[in-house]
């Protein structure tokens, strides 16, 4: 044990006496306790350091001598920059192993060296780029057919049982065996003495043995070591085979100083490892958590296309990976807190998932979140999971299988056990029931045909859809009616924030339009939105006026929202609405008065019978609501209107386009900063793709540490998608937001209709779906 860990687990590694400045103390009496070897952690290491999430978000722990990082953007950044943070010890035990451990291996000629998990640049991004191809989404779709069979089989073992352990009949061996085919080992090993292999080198990497187990553990390694290299030296001799690791080989050739041999050995081991053993487990917790919340169980088995975002959001609140580990090279402040170079930081990625500034009401489970696809489960940047892509695959082909053939099922009495260690988790046991004779096959053989949509890659946010109640529907004004919509079983809506919308399915076509949110913000049991019926529009107006009924049924997505308003300005709120487009500006007042802000809202209109929620309005905002309708001569002035306010104004405005283009020019007139004006468009105008005029450009993924060609006839998100980049989308005209992607660097021609001119300026953000590079490349924050 060196110098530094002996101080270090004498109490708090900050020498307070020495630099005075040095900050605050990070060890406190719950900090010097922080013990994840145990049970409470492996079930639910979100809540179990809750404590330090909402007070001590970094905190010193004695009894591991490692920094622990518990909230998402911090933890975030340090995924995004590996030189400040390396990953060499992402697979370094936790405690120094006893000599006679040390011994054995030696023995056996361990020599475990650096994986894609646990090396530093730039090694680690020239092996990734020349092995990662059979990871991409193209070249995994082979594999799905594998996948179905063996999932089908294993259920066919227990169908008319009424009673299973999932884990020793599905989750663990389906994934085992879809590792092994990826990897191109012949399926003909033992299975229990595999599955000893793995949780043997579970808890040597990431596990803290006892010195009883540590022999025994040391000697299970060691064979593995010596089994990977046997397989290892099968394959070279038949390197034209099929597999990822045949595929190593081949590059091997090709690139001798990038994939060595050794390489090739220690990845052997480790993947055959990490490519089941985290797979297995999300799977279980997924299983699981589906089904404590029936509600959701339910709508999977009723829509498949749910399961996609149903597997992000289990990922999310309740997934495969605990923490993850990192070692500063540098001195470095995170949090406020003082880290040393050569410190050790747990990131605890279950933490970072259930934090309330990135994921609203984040223990709520909701597999319907908008943006649930941001969780670090898989991490982020350079060292993000290359294989996401076929756990994902795994996960909704068991759960649609489960789902379709044993929606009846439910959870057994039982007591979850755990391996205790720092990275994966989930339980070794899932005992699940159902009654065999309410098995849908038995009476509809159509089940056994039946297969559902496989998505490899963030979910799409047209898939993420809520069927909804028409409770209420009401004329508001000449051609609007507001429409109030429910969860048909009564269960709470997620909340929303001023200038969100929702996307409606517009009958069967395809169609959907995004309508503002306009209801009272604090009710959670019902969402409402006003159509105009507009005999301009592309269909979707008069579709849902024809069939809005009390009773009927609607498709809807989101909430999102990219029309914010900032809660802590520094001046005054002007509010500007022209028709319709006082949805959202609704709303905005609703929280300006919440706030005791000093707001304003000036709304124009047509005539007074076009003039939506006028009496509710008045009676919420008084003095501070400007009616200007225009056949009663009153219109509204922009420059006169501008001329009253300061430079710290913030106005939001939404209406017709050519009242925001007058109320641009008015705010360029007035020479207001371009932070000032936010608007909220009905439609976008701009040309999103013409292969015959456009140019292609590169693209360079800071994080990730690709570069890529956009060419003439794709956009942006069809090539990011195409090389296993997570980016959510939607509607693909540039109109909802979902598709918004970081820019560090090059001009941006933004094609969208989402972003303030301000925005625009700012160049630092684009939507993926439409807009383009002015010149020849672009660098993004991915």
């Amino acid at each position: 044990m060196n110098t530094r860990t002996q101080q270090s687990l004498a109490g708090c590694p900050v020498a307070h006496h020495a630099t005075p400045d040095a900050g605050r103390c990070p060890v406190d009496h719950k900090a010097a306790q922080f013990d994840p070897f145990q049970d409470a952690y492996m079930e639910n290491p979100s809540e179990f350091v809750r404590w330090a999430r909402e007070q001590k978000p970094v905190f010193y722990s004695p009894k591991l001598d490692y920094w622990v990082v518990t909230r998402y953007q911090a933890i975030k950044d340090i995924f995004r920059d590996p030189i400040a943070f390396s990953p060499s010890n992402v697979l370094e035990p936790v405690g120094q192993p006893s000599p006679e451990a040390a011994s054995i291996l030696k023995q056996y000629g361990y020599a475990m060296n650096r994986t894609l998990v646990n090396e530093d640049e730039p090694a680690h991004m020239a092996r990734r780029r020349v092995l990662m191809e059979p990871f991409t989404p193209e070249h995994l779709r082979k594999h799905e057919p594998m996948v179905r069979r063996l999932v089908t089989e294993a259920i066919d073992g227990f169908i008319d049982d009424g009673r299973v352990d999932l884990m020793e009949k599905l989750l663990w061996d389906v994934p085992f065996s879809v590792a092994l085919e990826f990897l191109g080992i012949e399926d003909d090993s033992d299975r229990a003495t595999m599955h000893k292999f793995s949780i043997a080198h579970t808890i040597n990497a990431f596990g803290r043995p006892t010195p009883e187990e540590s022999a025994n553990v040391a000697h299970t390694v060691g064979q593995f070591w010596q089994f990977s290299g046997e397989v290892l030296e099968k394959m070279k001799r038949t390197p034209d085979g099929p597999g990822w690791m045949r595929y190593s080989i081949r590059q091997q050739k090709e690139f001798p100083d990038v994939v060595t041999d050794s390489y090739l050995h220690s990845m052997m081991m480790a993947i055959i490892v990490a490519a089941h053993e985290s797979t297995s487990f999300a799977s279980a917790n997924a299983i699981r958590l589906l089904l404590e919340h029936p509600e959701s169980w339910a709508d999977i088995c009723k829509n498949p296309l749910l399961i996609s975002p149903a597997v992000e959001e289990c990922l999310r609140h309740n997934g495969s990976i605990g923490s993850w580990r990192r070692r500063a090279t540098r001195d470095v402040e995170i949090e406020g807190v003082a880290i040393p170079a050569g410190a050790r930081l747990l990131l605890v990625v279950s933490s970072a998932n259930h934090d309330p500034r990135q994921f609203g009401d984040p223990d709520f489970f909701d597999i319907r979140r908008d943006n649930t696809v941001e969780h670090l489960t898989f991490g982020f940047g350079a060292h993000q999971c290359l294989g996401k892509n076929i756990g994902r695959m795994e996960m909704q082909i068991i759960i649609g299988e489960l789902s379709r053939r044993l929606p009846h099922m439910r959870l057994a009495e039982q007591t979850y056990k755990y391996v205790h260690n720092l990275a994966f988790r989930g339980p070794r046991n899932l005992v699940v029931e159902w009654d065999p004779a309410q098995n849908p096959e038995r009476n509809d053989a159509s089940v056994l045909e039946a297969t559902q949509e496989i998505r490899l890659g963030a979910p799409l946010a047209k898939h993420v859809v809520r069927d909804l109640q028409l409770a209420e529907v009401r004329q508001v004004a000449d051609d609007i009616v507001l429409l109030r919509l429910v969860a048909p079983d009564g269960r709470p809506l997620p909340q929303w924030t001023p200038g969100a919308h929702v996307d409606i399915e517009c009958g069967h076509t395809g169609l959907s339009r995004q309508y503002s949110l306009c209801g009272d913000l604090d009710d959670r049991n019902a969402w409402e939105v006003a159509v105009l019926r507009d005999p301009e529009s592309r269909g979707g107006s008069s579709w849902l006026h024809q069939n809005a009924t009390v009773g009927a049924e609607l498709r809807v997505r989101g909430p999102r929202n990219h029309f914010r308003m900032d809660e802590a300005p520094t001046g005054r709120i002007l509010l500007v609405a022209g028709g319709i487009g006082i949805t959202p500006i609704m709303a905005m007042a609703q929280r300006a008065r919440a706030l005791n802000l000093d707001y304003e809202i000036h709304f124009s209109c047509r005539s007074r019978c076009t003039l939506p929620f006028a009496n509710e309005l008045e009676q919420a905002h008084g003095s501070r609501l400007h009616v200007h309708i225009s056949d009663e001569g009153s219109r509204n002035d922009f420059d006169r209107l501008l001329a009253t306010f300061d430079d710290s104004t913030q106005v939001y405005a939404c209406g017709p386009t050519r009242m925001l283009a007058a109320l641009e020019e008015a705010v360029s007139r007035r020479a207001l900063p371009d932070s000032a004006l936010h608007i909220e468009h009905f439609v976008n105008t701009v040309t999103i793709l013409d292969p015959a005029k456009e140019q292609s450009f590169e693209v360079e993924l800071r994080n990730s540490g690709l570069t890529l060609t956009v060419p003439n006839d794709a956009t942006l998100l069809e090539v990011l998608h195409g090389s296993n980049i997570d980016v959510q989308s939607d509607c693909e005209e540039g109109l909802c937001g979902a598709c918004e992607v970081g820019v560090l660097d090059g001009e941006v021609e933004h094609r969208d209709s989402v972003l303030t001119t301000a925005e625009r300026r700012e160049n630092n953000r684009l939507m993926a779906c439409c807009s383009r590079a002015k010149g020849k490349k672009l660098v993004l924050d991915l």
